[in-house]
């Protein structure tokens, strides 16, 4: 298995370590063998979110460069949650928990390979708590943790200074340290990875490995992502900063990147993107050099699309690949072609940073196979140029079927542009490749 000895200068090129243990300690582990790390997600919402995207990505470049990963989903742990400086948390019921345990393991998956020599391993703690005693939490796992320095914990005292935190939030720290000593037990690993906001829980299960095993165990923190102004990357205008494409659209999260402020796009390139370091200099001084051409955004907005590896999927009929957005002008893909009813961006987002087609007029001419010809849907690009066939049928995701109106023909386009709500779902009309849309 090869290794990348240049790892951990590229994830502090990156700005990708804010906190750590030994970093002459990480690098010689990383350099001797194949490291088996771990960074944990709690499934307390349906779905991950823009911070989680830091760690699956710092995930993914650990394994690209030859270190194993375990991506744990917490399914004890996200009956809890991690303490907040707004205060306790709403517990969600198991039932809950368990399915956006499947939600989030699947968000996490495409991003990690999980064949070869130093495949990834999914994990859910509540495997190895369900069947933990009261009594032997609190002989094996609380011995370990005096409580002087739990108060200590900045998050912990915001909350004292409040008004208060519960015991079973005060008591998080020790669930997640259990995590770390199980796996370091089971599986061998010795690296555990999560957000600076974690930096307490993680150092937590460091010491507990110490102090319960006599071993050695190596962390690192990750920075929060904050605008200019101090304030977290946390929200939109509509909400979260959603992965899910049904709880923030992939339209959305584009332009979330397009917005970034202009001091920022060189950080988050290098946090977001797997742009090379000659690469990011590059559109670093293009973006200096004339800040007007928001060149930095569009390089950011596309290559974090790619990034996440939404790709539209290919086939026939089946799941809807596009998302009929707000309107605009033609010119969010390209050139300035004018008013356009409405942009579609892939519903998975993916290859095509940007809306990938438009809603234009109808075909002329008689209907064909019985099928009235109806709304054209056409690369935005060429502006439904030589496109003998247009491709994609307009559906109705509520009722999962699809309505068959693109028509075939090379006819000419007239008449204004068709009017569809946004949130539709558009579906293949036929089996035909995507990227022959």
């Amino acid at each position: 298995m090869s290794l990348d000895p240049t790892l951990l200068d590229d994830l502090e090129w990156r700005g990708l370590l804010a906190h750590s243990t030994d970093l002459d300690a990480l690098r010689e582990a990383l350099a001797s063998g194949s490291v088996r790390f771990y960074v944990g997600f709690d499934p307390t919402a349906p779905s991950l979110h823009l911070g989680n995207l830091v760690q699956i990505l710092t995930a993914k470049r650990l394994q690209d460069a030859g270190h194993t990963p375990y991506a744990l989903v917490g399914g004890a742990t996200g009956m809890i949650g991690d303490p907040r400086d707004s205060g306790e948390r709403t517990l969600n019921d198991a039932d809950t928990v368990s399915e956006w345990v499947e939600r989030v393991r699947r968000q996490i998956e495409p991003f990690l390979s999980f064949e070869g020599e130093n495949a990834a391993t999914m994990v859910n703690n509540l495997d190895w708590t369900r069947g933990l005693s009261t009594i032997d939490f609190l002989r094996d796992i609380g011995k370990h943790f005096p409580v002087n320095r739990m108060l200590a914990r900045e998050t912990v005292k915001r909350r004292l200074e409040a008004g208060g935190i519960s015991y079973t939030e005060f008591s998080y720290v020790l669930l997640q340290s259990i995590d770390f000593l199980s796996l370091y037990r089971e599986h061998g690993v010795t690296l555990q990875f999560g957000g600076s906001d974690q930096w307490g829980n993680i150092t937590g299960g460091a010491e507990l490995i110490r102090r319960a095993e006599g071993g050695h165990a190596h962390a690192f923190a990750t920075p929060l992502i904050t605008k200019s102004d101090g304030t977290k990357y946390g929200k939109t205008e509509g909400g979260a900063l959603w992965l899910d494409p049904e709880m923030l659209s992939p339209y959305s999260f584009y332009q979330f990147w397009l917005n970034v402020e202009d001091e920022k796009v060189g950080e988050l390139l290098r946090i977001f993107t797997f742009l090379s370091r000659a690469e990011i200099e590059e559109i670093e001084a293009t973006h200096a050099e004339k800040p007007f051409l928001r060149a930095g955004q569009k390089a950011l907005a596309e290559a974090t699309e790619h990034a996440v590896a939404l790709h539209l999927p290919a086939g026939g009929g089946g799941e809807p690949v596009a998302r009929v957005g707000a309107g605009g002008r033609a010119g969010v893909a390209g050139g300035d072609q004018g008013e356009i009813a409405a942009a579609v961006a892939p519903l998975h987002g993916g290859g095509h940073p940007h809306p990938v087609a438009q809603v234009g007029g109808r075909l002329e001419g008689d209907a064909v196979d019985g099928r009235e010809r109806g709304p054209v849907v056409a690369p935005v690009d060429d502006q439904f140029a030589d496109r003998a066939k247009p491709r994609i049928g307009i559906g109705d995701p509520a009722e999962g079927r699809t309505v068959e109106r693109a028509g075939q023909g090379r006819g000419g386009l007239e008449g204004a542009a068709a009017q569809l709500t946004p949130g539709q779902a558009l579906r293949p009309v036929a089996d035909l490749p995507v990227s022959e849309y």
